[in-house]
């Protein structure tokens, strides 16, 4: 049975002033699955993850139309509450930006905003993520130490724990890798692989091979427009427009 789109975009635009970045965008993202917005730097693949929960919203001179529907609530309508919206995203970016405070407070944190206080709960919440990021055992003896002790690896690890320990249905990740070493990256990937059983997935990249190796489905962008769109084998072995098939082959950049 074909799962419903989690995410449908329909005609979004976005400028920034008098800049266009993104004309008459119009995609479905499937759910449980891993999707990446894939094209060369500036074509407005990380604005268009940014349309997704709302940070868009931070953006000086932002103007945008058109709609994002999540699980059919079209989270740009008037009266929307963002913070509901960004409750259910959990984010990753290029660099990691764990807070200030104890590797075991940066994963509490968030709970504890939505009303969990109990010590036994947080512990067990800490525990479940930390293992869930692939990070309990290097950590579980310095919990209480400071996050930016960790390695940028760990940091990343300790940021997604984070944005998994609110309850998102959706992880966003822009370039999530760019700044981590070969063996970090790949430790990344392979967690986006078993999440995607549980999340959806939606990644900016500019690096072919990552995609390849994590795309179910695929977006490509170029100059602000919606080239090609559909499941990741056809995309990356029977392109159907020839700027998506000279993209794959080096052509351009």
């Amino acid at each position: 049975m074909t799962k419903q789109p989690i995410i449908q975009v329909e005609n979004l635009c976005v400028a920034y002033g008098k800049d266009k970045v993104l004309e008459d965008i119009t995609v479905a993202i499937p759910e449980k699955k891993i999707t990446v917005i894939l094209g060369p730097s500036g074509c407005g693949k990380t604005t268009l993850l940014k349309s997704f929960n709302r940070l868009i919203d931070v953006t000086e001179n932002a103007n945008v139309s058109g709609k994002v529907l999540i699980n059919g609530e079209d989270i740009y309508a008037p009266g929307v509450e963002v913070t509901h919206i960004r409750q259910k995203m959990g984010l990753l970016s290029q660099k990691p930006f764990p807070l200030p405070m104890s590797i075991y407070e940066n994963v509490a944190y968030g709970p504890r905003l939505h009303g969990d206080n109990s010590k036994r709960k947080l512990d067990r919440i800490v525990e479940h993520f930390l293992r869930t990021a692939g990070l309990w055992d290097e950590v579980k003896e310095k919990l209480h130490s400071p996050a930016s002790r960790l390695s940028v690896g760990q940091q990343q690890r300790l940021c997604l724990a984070r944005g998994l320990a609110v309850g998102p249905e959706i992880i966003l990740g822009d370039e999530p890798t760019s700044a981590l070493d070969p063996i970090s990256s790949r430790h990344i990937e392979q967690m986006f692989l078993e999440l995607k059983q549980r999340y959806t997935i939606v990644i900016v990249t500019h690096i072919l091979r990552q995609a390849k190796r994590l795309a179910d489905h695929v977006i490509f962008l170029y100059m602000g427009r919606l080239i090609e769109h559909g499941p990741a084998g056809q995309i990356f072995n029977d392109p159907k427009e020839p700027m998506t098939r000279e993209y794959m082959l080096g052509v351009i950049s």
